[in-house]
């Protein structure tokens, strides 16, 4: 079952692309490149790129920007910070800084998809400060601590 939230998208670009959907069954929308001509990057460099659109996300609502799995998996690119996270309240374009992990350089072109943005609710946190916790079976135990099967 498919929640649609409407979400408004200004173009900033008249060449920019609006998000879509490759399937009825996509969590993530495509973000498209929106500059003027390929841009190359290189072995271990970030680059900016430009999708010229804006959105107006709905209050409770965030935009998580991620890697396309093919773009990440064949051609070494994806967003350098992991994951963006777009607030309700932001209404600046979209950009994504894209990470060449590769050791080729990799052109992007006009128009390419490049990322994806999947729109989800979030819970606001009322953080207490306090001097105890609740005990757990796992306690302070850290990085693998929980074994690895």
């Amino acid at each position: 079952m498919n929640i649609h939230v409407p979400v408004k998208v200004k173009k900033l670009n008249p060449a920019a692309t609006l998000p879509t959907y490759a399937t009825p069954w996509a969590a993530g929308a495509d973000l498209y490149a929106c500059e003027p001509q390929p841009v190359t990057v290189a072995p271990g460099e970030t680059v900016l790129i430009h999708t010229g659109l804006a959105i107006e996300l709905p209050d409770g609502y965030a935009g998580l920007v991620y890697a396309r799995s093919g773009l990440a998996l064949k051609r070494g690119l994806a967003p350098a910070n992991k994951v963006g996270v777009i607030d309700s309240d932001y209404r600046g374009e979209l950009m994504v800084a894209m990470h060449n992990h590769g050791a080729v350089p990799q052109t992007l072109e006009p128009g390419e998809r490049l990322a994806q943005l999947i729109v989800t609710p979030y819970v606001v946190a009322a953080f207490e400060e306090t001097d105890t916790l609740s005990d757990t079976n796992r306690g302070e135990g850290g990085w693998g601590s929980t074994g690895s099967k």
